[in-house]
């Protein structure tokens, strides 16, 4: 199965994400994790990343191709990937699809988790996250058993600065915006599937495994 998974911030994509590769036993693909990756080994790809990074600027779409290719060329890929957070953009979608027909791989699904966008503001404002060990939670939709402490490790709770509803808002605004053209593009070859993210996380998932074709 070789997918990539779209979805904005506050879609529940991480948890969808987890479930598919689980269920499929495919690798997670993700553009962060990559470049963290290549960095750490100081490839010649990482280290060209990283002078990028350095200056604060976007890694160009060329060099952020290279790097997922080649993470797809890998021996665990040969049965199957879950693309997440790439391409982010229709360049990045053709370099990919001229790659994939060189190699001959067809890309099975694109799935687009979709939630309205007031909904995915309401999310990621109510969000609280452990100062000790991370965990997540949300004042309306997963609460903590006692108010501004951790059910896991009793630490603190607290709200990420940037998690207020303008900065959340111009943050989505800003996903919607650059995704919609690439929605299109997957829209003409037929192999996009549009999933109601706003359903329960099991209904989600369970039309995500419809919308592959496969309940194996």
């Amino acid at each position: 199965m070789r997918i990539i998974l779209l979805g904005p911030p506050g879609a529940g994509k991480g948890t969808q994400a987890a479930g598919i590769v689980e269920k499929y036993n495919i690798p997670h693909i993700s553009t962060g994790d990559i470049f963290r990756k290549n960095i750490k080994e100081g490839t010649e790809l990482g280290n060209k990343a990283k002078e990028y990074m350095d200056q604060g600027l976007l890694v160009p779409d060329e060099l952020t191709v290279g790097l997922v290719t080649d993470r797809i060329s890998q021996d665990d890929c040969k049965n199957g990937f879950m693309l997440d957070g790439f391409p982010r953009n229709v360049t990045q979608a053709r370099h990919l699809d001229e790659f994939l027909n060189e190699a001959k791989i067809n890309l099975d699904k694109v799935i687009n988790i979709e939630v309205d966008k007031e909904i995915l503001v309401s999310r990621a404002v109510g969000r609280r996250i452990c100062k000790s060990c991370g965990a997540t939670y949300h004042v309306e939709f997963n609460p903590p058993k006692k108010e501004d402490a951790c059910d896991v490790c009793q630490g603190e709770l607290y709200q990420r600065a940037d998690d207020n509803e303008e900065t959340v808002s111009r943050r989505i605004q800003v996903y919607l915006d650059e995704t919609k053209p690439l929605v299109d593009y997957y829209s003409k070859q037929g192999i996009i599937a549009d999933i109601n993210g706003q359903q329960s996380i099991d209904k989600v998932f369970s039309d995500i495994v419809v919308a592959l074709g496969s309940d194996k």
